[in-house]
């Protein structure tokens, strides 16, 4: 998924000046459609639901009545049994936002090498046919209703057009860290209101575990807190690696292609990384350490080697000539 894998999905100072500022952006962006998404879930009891239609069509089907002795066959997937409300579609939602920073990086900087503006509205073509393969894919899967993943679009597509333009440049660690720990508190003191006033939380998880065909597609990085602890460990990750290294990395063309590549590879890598469900506090924790890796690895430990070795070779090089 998205979430691991979302994740949160990045040549400038990640490997390079752009691509470095493109992965603060894409990283902010992502954060705070997360927290809305982990918002709207901790909203969606069962008062709201019937109003905002969170149920997700694997169980509504079961559940609605409306299919009295004639319920279609429906056909699940490993990736169909998430346990958070279903609107809107956050995989929709961090796809329109993070991939709309992208874009817009890559067409500036189309722009800037060749002046062109066919050139620069080049790559918003892909913007709509990747979204809207996601879209499908999630509604393919029984995961979402249309509507919801179409809420997820939009509100994406305005999250990454307003926050692309903040970008915590020269931002200190505590900035990050306070926006870490004010993520969590907040959804956490949310969260324990809620129950204290006797909202029941777990409704969708406890339907998804009831409709599901098979026990071991439910799984625990899909509950709207595994997204809030995806969302601070990125926040945190962030901030440790700008200061490790503020500025980032400046790479050539070809070391920033071979930083780019050891970086997917690692990254995959993680995602797989298996952590134990038992107990569930360990997994949070687990799961929130795991994500805050991923910015370290994409913009300070993978650039950073990659710097090293290509400088090793230059003076290697420099010596053989003399």
């Amino acid at each position: 998924m998205i979430s691991s894998g979302d994740w949160k999905q990045l040549g400038g100072k990640l490997t390079g000046s752009r691509t470095h500022v493109t992965a603060q952006r894409g990283v902010f962006t992502f954060m705070p459609t997360v927290h809305v998404k982990i918002w709207c879930h901790l909203l969606e009891w069962r008062v709201t639901t019937r109003l905002l239609f969170g149920e997700r069509p694997f169980w509504w089907v079961g559940e609605s009545g409306q299919f009295m002795g004639t319920s279609p066959e429906l056909t699940q997937f490993s990736s169909t049994c998430e346990t958070g409300p279903g609107s809107p579609s956050g995989h929709a939602m961090v796809t329109g936002a993070v991939l709309w920073v992208m874009v817009t990086s890559l067409s500036t900087s189309l722009y800037a090498w060749s002046g062109s503006f066919l050139l620069k509205i080049f790559p918003f073509l892909f913007y709509m046919p990747i979204l809207l393969a996601v879209c499908i894919s999630r509604v393919f899967i029984l995961a979402h209703f249309p509507h919801q993943v179409l809420a997820g679009s939009l509100t994406g597509a305005f999250l990454g057009w307003f926050l692309s333009r903040w970008v915590p440049e020269g931002k200190p660690l505590k900035f990050f860290v306070h926006i870490s720990m004010g993520l969590l508190l907040g959804a956490l003191l949310l969260h324990c209101g809620l129950e204290y006033t006797g909202v029941n939380l777990s409704w969708s998880i406890q339907l998804a575990k009831k409709w599901c065909v098979r026990s071991e597609w439910i799984r625990l990085d899909t509950a709207p807190f595994s997204s809030l602890n995806r969302d601070c460990g990125a926040a945190l990750g962030l901030g440790l690696a700008l200061y490790l290294k503020p500025g980032g990395w400046s790479l050539p063309r070809a070391p920033r292609a071979l930083s780019l590549a050891f970086s997917s590879m690692a990254l995959y890598h993680v995602n797989r990384l298996p952590l134990p469900t038992v107990p569930t506090l360990l997994f949070y924790f687990l799961f929130f350490v795991k994500n805050t890796l991923v910015p370290l690895i994409v913009i300070a430990f993978i650039p950073g080697l990659v710097h090293s070795f290509t400088k090793h070779m230059s003076r290697k090089g420099d010596q053989k000539q003399k």
